[in-house]
């Protein structure tokens, strides 16, 4: 499989797809999109022209008969299931949008069978794979920072706000810190599907503490994540710049002046070098960083910190509540 094309077949033609998987997809020598299916036909048809590959597909009985080899799954996310569970019957690897489902009781359920069916799935958990996080973690060198603060704050509200962005942070907490033992948490609402503010302390099975922050009425979109521990100091603004600032000196990178000024969201955000280690795996067989199983631990956490704050939590789809 090393030396031949991975046939990939997408399913979702929205923003996200547009914005990050695409463009990835099609700029990676070794894929081939193979097959694309939408809610419109039309729009499975345009992309395929914008982005060259195969064919434009009427429904998922058409894509499974296409010759494929992954699939990923770029659906609204109440239905992922109706997708996964096909396409695992159909043997293909997959990669599914965060989150996984919009219930703990589904992701618990899909995670089963997903570690049960013998294919690779993976959960785009794409902040792992920023190259700032990344550079910033790394001058830990496998050691665990004693305190994690994780904030990602935007200038607006929207429908269960800290569930769609926040989760990022709550996964990094995890990769950074291990899991999570104790959870404080507090939010600020008047409605408690568009939440002003939520913000959590968590105590891990390391002894390491972590703070997460999501509010929803900053100036401006802004995500960053600091590291104490060890005489030193990590400052991870992404998908800008990393700083390890040391008692005597300081070190980091700016990621902007990159290939001549036109680095892009898909390499800083992390989205194509997550869209890559998915389809490293699938070549070598490698267990994915962000597999479905370990996605569920981050659902989990985030399912307790939305309880303890008193958010509506992943006991049931509120998608009818907008």
């Amino acid at each position: 499989m090393v030396n031949k094309k991975i046939k990939a077949g997408v399913i979702g033609t929205g923003a996200i797809a547009h914005v990050a998987y695409f463009p990835s997809l099609a700029s990676m020598k070794n894929v081939e999109i193979s097959a694309v299916l939408s809610g419109h036909f039309e729009n499975a048809q345009s992309t395929i022209r914008q982005y060259g590959g195969g064919r434009a597909v009427h429904n998922l009985d058409e894509f499974l008969k296409q010759d494929l080899d992954c699939a990923f799954i770029l659906t609204p996310k109440n239905v992922r299931k109706e997708y996964l569970v096909p396409l695992l019957d159909a043997k293909l690897d997959v990669l599914v949008e965060k989150p996984l489902a919009t219930t703990l009781k589904e992701c618990a359920y899909l995670a089963d069978i997903s570690a049960k069916s013998g294919q690779l799935v993976m959960v785009a958990f794409n902040r792992r794979f920023s190259p700032v996080n990344q550079r910033g973690i790394a001058a830990f060198n496998g050691e665990k920072p004693e305190y994690v603060l994780a904030q990602k704050n935007r200038e607006f509200k929207e429908y269960r706000g800290t569930l769609e962005n926040a989760i990022h942070m709550v996964d990094m907490l995890r990769y950074i810190l291990g899991e999570c033992t104790k959870v404080e948490a507090q939010a600020r609402y008047k409605d408690p599907f568009y939440e002003d503010l939520c913000t959590a302390l968590l105590s891990f099975e390391s002894g390491s503490v972590g703070l997460l922050g999501a509010s929803r009425s900053s100036g401006q979109w802004f995500e960053r994540i600091e590291m104490y521990g060890g005489n030193k100091t990590v400052i991870m603004e992404c998908p800008v710049s990393y700083r390890v600032i040391y008692p005597d000196h300081e070190e980091g990178q700016n990621m902007t002046p990159l290939y001549k000024g036109w680095a892009n969201v898909i390499d800083t955000l992390g989205f194509k070098p997550c869209i890559e280690h998915f389809i490293h795996c699938v070549e070598t067989r490698e267990k994915p960083l962000t597999c479905a199983e370990d996605a569920f631990k981050t659902h989990e956490l985030m399912d307790r910190i939305l309880r303890v704050a008193g958010l509506p939590d992943l006991s049931n789809d509120w998608s009818g509540q907008k």
